[in-house]
């Protein structure tokens, strides 16, 4: 190469919603964890030992061992296998909706739904709802469209109804849609009741408001199932994500869009667009892996391992963190746990003495719309060892109590 040729200036103009684009705050931590003995808790990973190897090496011979072997490597339909779709179909309707196949849009994971649906839904400046604070990825895939993203009041059961109502009244556009996760949200763990779902619903139903329910970690529960989806309360109204990864294995990349039929042609021509289809081969092996009664045996034992994980947690934080005046979210189910700091911290502050002292988590601010909380952060449980959650939290409890002693 000329060294001459780099200081010549680039030909190329970036897009303005290229310019909208940032990188994930989490994949930027996780580089840090790759450090030899730094325990993380940042990043929202499945643990790999619930990965089933052996039931899809088999669902791969079977795969590519039958008649489905050269169709599974051709080129597929876009809208997805369509046993698959049958089955997402038949799932939702054990949990109250009225699904049809022909509704189910296979993706590759749950984030290209976030992508289609802002492509498809958002304009320049139209205004889009998302809760206090609410998942960063959602976040990154909206940016792009360039959307005037607004934050609603929410305190420990999502979205507060009053606020929603006041917020859609005091605006001067109709927001295109309002993204929750009424399970197990991320970053914070909580679930909306089913009361604060139907008052929630009311305020929509009432204002027009369309919503996109985004429900990867549904089945992440640990003593009682969550309430019934927004989709099932209001079909029309409400797009639902859902995913894979986190009851399989998220390298499958494989989630789908459960659409009203309104939308689902335009949905389904972004897809086209966007990459043709979702890989056959990974539809076929889910589609043979779930047969019969596999997830009902292969879910519980997920729960029970987060559970445990989860009790470690919550045990560890009460004792390092508890006589520090320290404030935390009790989940449910899923994979996090959210953590507010003592007053006068900032978690963005502390990460690197964090790091330094062996243990790492995600500050709290990038899953913030605005007005982000500095003391907030995220910590995932499902890596770690009970043994390892006691020394990680011991670690920052250290690093809480010289932050204090020394009024940073």
């Amino acid at each position: 190469m000329n060294p001459n040729d780099l200081q010549t200036p680039s030909p190329w103009q970036l897009a303005a919603r290229a310019e909208a684009m940032n990188p994930s705050a989490i994949r930027e931590i996780l580089k840090v964890t790759e450090r030899p003995g730094i325990l993380n808790f940042a990043g929202g990973l499945p643990a790999p030992e619930t990965f089933p190897v052996d039931a899809m090496r088999a669902a791969c011979d079977a795969v590519l061992g039958g008649a489905a072997a050269r169709p599974s490597l051709q080129y597929a339909a876009s809208e997805g296998l369509p046993e698959l779709r049958a089955w997402v179909a038949a799932q939702m309707g054990r949990q109250g909706a009225r699904v049809s196949p022909e509704q189910v849009l296979i993706t590759t994971g749950s984030q290209q739904g976030l992508d289609l649906v802002a492509k498809v839904l958002i304009d320049e400046g139209a205004p889009v709802l998302v809760e206090t604070p609410t998942y960063l990825g959602a976040l990154q895939a909206f940016a792009p469209m360039q959307p005037r993203v607004e934050s609603v009041a929410s305190d420990g059961e999502g979205v507060q109804p009053e606020a929603l109502a006041a917020q859609l009244a005091a605006l001067p556009r109709a927001p295109r849609f309002m993204y929750l996760l009424p399970n197990f949200q991320n970053p914070t763990g909580r679930t909306m009741s089913d009361a604060r779902r139907e008052a929630v619903l009311a305020v929509c139903r009432r204002q027009g408001l369309p919503i996109v329910e985004d429900n990867p970690y549904g089945e992440l529960w640990f003593d009682q199932p969550p309430p019934a989806p927004l989709l099932a309360r209001w079909s029309e109204g409400v797009i639902y994500l859902g995913s894979f990864s986190k009851i399989l294995a998220p390298g499958l990349r494989l989630g789908y869009v459960i659409a009203p039929p309104a939308l689902y042609p335009k949905l389904l021509q972004a897809k086209q667009a966007a990459d043709l289809h979702t890989p056959g081969f990974n539809q076929r092996m889910v589609a043979e892996v779930i047969q019969g009664d596999f997830l009902d045996r292969h879910v519980p034992t997920i729960r029970a391992r987060y559970k445990a994980q989860r009790d470690a947690m919550l045990a560890a934080l009460a004792r390092e963190l508890g006589p520090l005046d320290a404030e935390w979210t009790r989940p449910e189910g899923g994979m996090f746990v959210w953590v507010r700091l003592p007053e006068g911290l900032s978690a963005q502050a502390l990460l690197p003495a964090a790091v330094e002292g062996g243990m790492a988590f995600v500050p709290g601010a990038p899953f913030y719309a605005a007005d982000a909380d500095p003391r907030a952060l995220r910590l995932s449980f499902v890596t770690s060892t009970p043994g390892q959650i006691d020394a990680g939290m011991a670690a920052l409890g250290r690093v809480v109590r010289a932050a204090r002693e020394g009024g940073a």
